[in-house]
């Protein structure tokens, strides 16, 4: 007990123990990644509309326009909560499902070259446009979170603030891994200059 004080005394009085930067670091990261579930959840609200009106073109599309119901739906189970990025395991099926409707949304958005009434409904395009400026945003905000947990990692690992972060309970928090980058950096893409791929496109 007493070793253990001695710690506490040691961590807390040393110039430059880290403490106040573990602090603002901390403060940094859960602004940062509450931007990153804030421009999700902007994602998540686009769905519905989105499927609503490919669903006024192409209502036979039920493998699609499924898929990417489900995959909203296990978004909306996940508890996005700030303390998500202090369990690493939560952090990684958090992400897991944000990959499967990244790829569930490119299928949607695929279907519009198949329907060129569809390609030109405006509110159509404008929910596409919407959806291009949000998955934009989640990048930025991703890249944020990057940075602020790297700084916060760096801190927490190195002498002597990690005496503090020891004594205070701080320990690194997860980032995105080379694999989630790969899978999630990338928006779904339309390019609707494009002519349909097949004469059928158009029947």
């Amino acid at each position: 007990m007493k070793a253990f004080l001695w710690v506490v005394l040691v961590a807390v009085c040393l110039p430059g123990c880290g403490y106040n930067t573990l602090q603002s670091g901390d403060e940094t990261v859960n602004a940062a990644w509450a931007e990153v579930l804030n421009q999700y959840q902007r994602r998540a609200d686009l769905i519905p509309n989105l499927v609503n009106v490919v669903k006024g073109y192409a209502a036979h599309e039920k493998e699609v326009l499924t898929g990417v119901t489900e995959a909203r739906a296990k978004v909306g189970a996940i508890q996005a909560t700030p303390e998500l990025i202090n369990d690493e395991q939560a952090f990684k099926q958090f992400l897991a499902v944000q990959t499967k409707m990244t790829g569930a949304i490119a299928r949607l958005l695929a279907v519009a070259e198949r329907y060129p009434q569809l390609k030109a409904d405006s509110l159509f395009r404008d929910l596409q446009a919407q959806l291009e400026g949000t998955e934009n945003r989640i990048t930025v905000a991703r890249n944020r979170y990057i940075e602020a947990i790297k700084a916060y990692n760096i801190t927490v690992r190195s002498f002597p603030s990690n005496l503090t972060a020891m004594v205070f309970g701080h320990k690194p928090k997860p980032s995105f891994t080379v694999e989630d980058e790969k899978a999630i950096s990338t928006p779904p893409q339309v390019d609707f200059s494009m002519p349909p791929v097949t004469p059928a496109a158009s029947q």
